[in-house]
């Protein structure tokens, strides 16, 4: 085994790895153990579980590489496994708020330890493959450091006192949001997918050429006053709009609204607190559905997820994203070009979530990660304003099925040229 990590690669790593895993906590700090072990719906999960599930991946996919290494709970693998049935069984996903044991401190304790454990196996030396499998427990931390935002911003929600989670309160520009505007794409054949540098995950790869016809894509995304006409004009109650689906759980969810929206239209639920909509920020917390619909109504259509990368892909990374620590999202109130790309919210695209062709999964269990949800669900690019800043990328993938809209969801249309 050749043991691929000088001292310096070393030392880097594993401050990024105490910075990664020091935010999760960061992140929890607002929070009770009460607040802690809340699962507000079966999609969600609670913060402790975060925590411990996000430390379970590197004991059980770093340290395992350890000879030395003993967990000292092993029990607790059941309870913190997520999906990967290739390493045994797991607790059932919905009756996750029911784990009051381990407590919170506990989890603390098992998150100290294993930290500890994973910077003495690195400032060791470790191979190519252990450094990749880091990586990606650093990413999958990451993830989960948003989801752990919008899985608390939903038990709130659903709280009828509709706590805060943060007293910052996000100012509302004077100024009207920038036009709207479709700029027109590229055309012809494109490349699109991770270009080889730096990290991705599998379901990026492998690069390939798409055919893209004249297109445009608008310069924004859809601000809360636009959606708002929508929903005035009657929105949905219009059955033509919608996909069957769409309307069915239009119908049986009884949806009138954005999630999170209060019912007198101006005002929403937000990590803040209730807070007046600006009418000029993106609405959020939309599905694919009212995305669709809403895009039907507009006369435009969703982009693809070629058209938005081939958009974004010369674009920085940079916007309204959890670095900032605006914890809502802001206007785009000027600016040339196409504006919004990354950040304040995951946009839909019209593309199923599935394989690229020549896709390969990762080996082993990890090879569970990504690939075996390529089935019922739809694609969403450019990161929220809960995503961490260097863990977006043009070629990023996020995917949910339609019906979803606790994350942060928003809309910008397109068009056919």
């Amino acid at each position: 085994m050749t043991l691929a990590s000088s001292a310096g690669q070393a030392e880097a790593l594993l401050l990024r790895f105490r910075n990664i895993r020091t935010r999760s906590m960061d992140l929890c700090a607002p929070l009770s153990a009460e607040d802690m072990m809340v699962q507000s719906m079966p999609d969600a999960s609670p913060a402790k579980w975060h925590l411990a599930h996000t430390t379970w991946f590197f004991e059980r996919f770093v340290l395992a590489r350890d000879g030395g290494y003993r967990p000292a709970h092993p029990e607790w693998h059941y309870l913190f496994n997520s999906y990967y049935q290739s390493v045994g069984p797991m607790h059932a996903r919905p009756q996750r708020g029911l784990l009051s044991r381990p407590g919170v401190e506990q989890i603390r304790s098992y998150r100290e330890r294993v930290d500890d454990a994973v910077s003495e196996f690195l400032l060791r030396g470790v191979d190519e493959a252990t450094l990749a499998v880091i990586e990606l427990g650093l990413q999958h931390e990451q993830q989960h450091q948003e989801l752990l935002l919008t899985d608390i911003k939903h038990a709130f929600g659903v709280n009828p006192l509709l706590p805060a989670y943060t007293t910052h309160a996000a100012t509302h520009d004077a100024s009207s949001a920038a036009p709207l505007e479709f700029i027109g794409g590229a055309e012809g054949i494109v490349a699109i997918g991770h270009a080889g540098d730096g990290f991705a995950f599998d379901n990026e790869s492998p690069r390939h050429r798409v055919l893209l016809g004249p297109h445009a894509l608008a310069n924004r995304l859809v601000t809360n006053a636009e959606y708002a006409a929508f929903v005035h004009d009657g929105g949905y109650q219009e059955p033509a709009l919608w996909l069957s689906d769409g309307w069915d759980t239009v119908r049986r969810e009884q949806w009138e609204r954005p999630l999170y929206w209060q019912p007198d239209l101006a005002s929403e639920f937000t990590l803040s607190g209730v807070q007046p909509i600006d009418p000029h920020a993106p609405v959020s917390h939309v599905s694919y559905y009212e995305a669709d619909a809403f895009a039907r109504w507009a006369g435009a259509r969703l982009p693809t997820e070629a058209e938005w990368e081939s958009a974004a892909a010369a674009l920085p990374a940079q916007g309204n994203l959890l670095d900032a620590r605006q914890w809502h999202p802001r206007a785009a109130t000027s600016g040339a070009g196409h504006l919004q790309m990354y950040g304040d919210v995951w946009e839909w695209t019209a593309s199923p979530y599935v394989s690229y062709p020549g896709f390969r999964p990762l080996a082993g269990a990890l090879g569970e990660y990504n690939g075996k949800f390529m089935c019922g669900q739809w694609v969403l690019r450019g990161g929220s304003c809960a995503t961490p800043r260097e863990h977006i990328r043009a070629s990023y993938r996020n995917f949910f099925p339609p019906h979803a809209r606790w994350q942060f969801m928003g809309i910008r249309l397109g068009q056919d040229r």
